[in-house]
């Protein structure tokens, strides 16, 4: 019997494998990502912790009156310039990126280009 394997299960694969070397720490925390049909999520977390220092979503109220869909490229970034705004806000200026295992390419690639240019470095 052959074993497909699905998109999800391959992503987490991926994302598990990325996640062995990838770790945050207090001077230089992660910034994940996690992407939906319908809407993006990224975080900046703090591994050593287990804390998440700053977050932002599609859903945030400041975003979700200005955005009609929240699973488009253009969504991706201002929720990348939101993040970073609030990171900046906090002290955060440096953070080691973690793409949870989807290509970088697309929302995912728009979402760090939002935050690099709202102040981020990684």
């Amino acid at each position: 019997m052959l074993k497909t394997k699905s998109r999800l299960a391959s992503r987490k694969r991926r994302h598990r494998r990325v996640r062995k070397k990838v770790s945050g720490m207090p001077e230089c925390p992660r910034l994940n990502v996690y992407r939906s049909s319908k809407n993006i999520y990224a975080q900046v977390i703090d591994d050593q912790s287990g804390r998440t220092l700053v977050a932002a979503s599609t859903l945030d109220p400041q975003l979700r009156t200005e955005l009609p869909h929240g699973g488009n490229r253009e969504a991706a970034r201002k929720v990348g310039s939101l993040l970073a705004e609030r990171a900046v806000d906090k002290g955060i200026k440096d953070v080691v990126f973690d793409r949870g295992g989807y290509l970088y390419h697309g929302r995912v690639k728009e979402l760090a280009d939002g935050a690099r240019e709202a102040g981020l470095n990684f």
